[in-house]
């Protein structure tokens, strides 16, 4: 779930990110791990954040043991819940956030397992 080098997060995604953080009655460990990249992050203007996995988000992933390829969506918790979208204050949600393409990712899944994927492609969808 952790990158390797710091993320990069759009300007407008990190306050609302933050203010989400802050909000919740306590952290788990996704949100605890989400709370330290954001603060290493780099953080920069939206027009200027290239290819990287931002809220809103569309990406195609690809499991890299079965080559099953699906899209989601990465959204806030509220917008969570129809398929293909995802929360970032879920362990897939928490790892795409600030990925790039071509980068593998893991997350836990139910039963001690840990998924890889491949971000396949990304399509930028509206800010924040």
């Amino acid at each position: 779930m952790r990158h390797a080098s710091p993320i990069t997060v759009s300007a407008v995604d990190l306050p609302r990110l933050e203010r989400l953080l802050d909000a919740l009655p306590e952290f788990g460990p996704v949100a605890e791990a989400l709370d330290e990249e954001l603060a290493q992050a780099r953080v920069v203007a939206p027009e200027e954040i290239g290819a990287v996995v931002t809220m809103n988000s569309r990406v195609r992933c690809r499991e890299t043991d079965t080559g099953k390829e699906y899209q989601v969506v990465l959204v806030y918790p509220e917008d969570a819940g129809a398929e293909g979208r995802v929360s970032v204050l879920a362990p897939a949600g928490s790892a795409l956030l600030g990925a790039t393409p071509g980068e593998r990712l893991r997350w836990p899944v139910p039963g001690g397992k840990e998924q890889e994927v491949e971000l396949v492609a990304l399509e930028a969808v509206a800010a924040g």
